[in-house]
């Protein structure tokens, strides 16, 4: 190929929405003009949300037809529709990994090794942050580069890729001071990072648990939100995991629900049976959670600030495992912490710990949860409460299966 395209923002919007359709709804691509409109202007995978109508859409996809980037073609079946299909990936030669790169940085700008691992997850599969570096510098090393690596600026946690398609707004290249790679808890691998979260909590446990065990007094909200998944499993079985000292799990049970906890800390499990004798708790992972004994499936699985230790990356496969063993119409619940950080911390309640908090973007969160077939999707997000010193949004989502 000679030459780049260079391509407007409008175009960029375009062809990357329809290289994402044409990967994660095969079924329904090539795109109708409404549908590819539906695609640039969703509010989620999308950096910035833009609200373009149909006749820009339309325009931009007769230029780029023009410059022999996108076929428009008729519907093969049924109604004589027009549909938009992408040749970009064939002009620029792509391999698959390249090909996920550039359909992310056409969507969302510059970005992290890390962040494009986690955002091309649908995409392709990348091993890991390095696998992301290798291909970013094949496609830098071309003789037309098709990625350029920034410089790191004040406050950044990392340097960052922009692609050579087309101007990328400047405020959006430079804008890297919020930005953290949330991948760099698991830099020494999952299971260091697993090890320290568990001495954590079994260093703390009693502590913890005298702590949290009235907190749920002070929080009407959580309550309401824990009374509808009471109301909704009517008696059917519902699990807790991260169930940590056991409160959340024994507020449901003492309505009548049937509750159970894990834990991936023993001591927190220990404190929790201590406590809540009558009640069942285990030892598990999250990632490997099974079905009731002697039910089909749970009727709802709450992940109550479980995923808070979890990288972006991880958290794909986190909340599949979560999704598999529910009921059809079950509902997975989960809390969070909101924002663009990693809080670390060397000391909790007294004791020398080494735990990183992962804060979560609410967009993300809520886009994995729908990747993983869940539907009927709500999610809330509440300020920090000052009486009770927090510093967080917090995030809660709720979701079911398909009945």
């Amino acid at each position: 190929m000679s030459g780049l395209p260079v391509l407007d923002v409008e175009e960029q919007r375009v062809l990357g929405s329809l290289l994402e359709k044409q990967i994660t709804v095969p079924a329904s691509y090539p795109l109708t003009a409404n549908a590819l409109r539906t695609a640039c202007n969703q509010t989620s995978n999308r950096d910035p949300v833009v609200d373009y109508d149909q006749g820009t859409v339309e325009r931009t996809a007769r230029a780029l037809r023009d410059r022999e980037l996108l076929r428009i073609v008729w519907a093969d079946v049924g109604r004589r529709t027009l549909k938009y299909h992408q040749i970009l990936d064939e002009k620029l030669e792509l391999e698959e990994d390249e090909r996920a790169l550039i359909t992310v940085l056409l969507l969302r700008g510059a970005q992290a090794p890390g962040e494009l691992r986690t955002r091309t997850e649908r995409l392709h599969k990348f091993e890991d942050r390095s696998d992301v570096e290798a291909c970013l510098r094949r496609m830098a090393a071309r003789p037309e580069p098709l990625v350029r690596e920034l410089e790191r600026r004040v406050g950044q946690h990392d340097r960052r890729w922009i692609h050579l398609l087309g101007p990328v707004p400047e405020a959006e290249a430079a804008a890297v001071v919020e930005s953290v790679d949330r991948d760099t808890v698991i830099a020494d691998g999952a299971d260091e990072r697993d090890a320290r979260v568990r001495s954590a909590y079994d260093a703390v446990a009693t502590t913890y648990a005298d702590e949290l065990l009235d907190e749920l007094d002070a929080l009407p909200f959580e309550r309401w939100l824990l009374d509808r998944v009471i109301a909704h499993a009517n008696g059917r079985p519902v699990v807790e995991v991260g169930s940590g000292p056991g409160h959340v799990t024994a507020y449901l049970a003492d309505r009548d629900a049937d509750a159970t906890g894990v834990d991936l800390s023993p001591e927190m499990v220990a404190e929790a049976r201590r406590r809540f004798p009558h009640l069942t708790f285990e030892v598990g992972d999250l990632r490997r959670l099974g079905r009731p004994p002697a039910s089909s499936g749970w009727a709802a699985v709450l992940g109550w600030y479980s995923l808070i230790h979890l990288a972006a990356s991880e958290l794909p496969d986190a909340i599949s495992a979560l999704t598999r063993p529910l009921d059809p119409g079950g509902w997975l619940v989960l809390a969070l912490h909101a924002g663009e950080e990693i809080s670390h911390v060397d000391e909790l309640l007294g004791h020398e710990v080494n735990l990183d908090y992962v804060l979560h973007d609410p967009a993300y969160i809520v886009s994995v949860v729908e990747a993983a077939g869940l539907t009927d999707t709500e999610w809330y997000l509440r300020g920090p409460i000052a009486g009770r010193a927090e510093t967080t949004r917090r995030l809660y989502v709720i979701a079911r299966t398909p009945a």
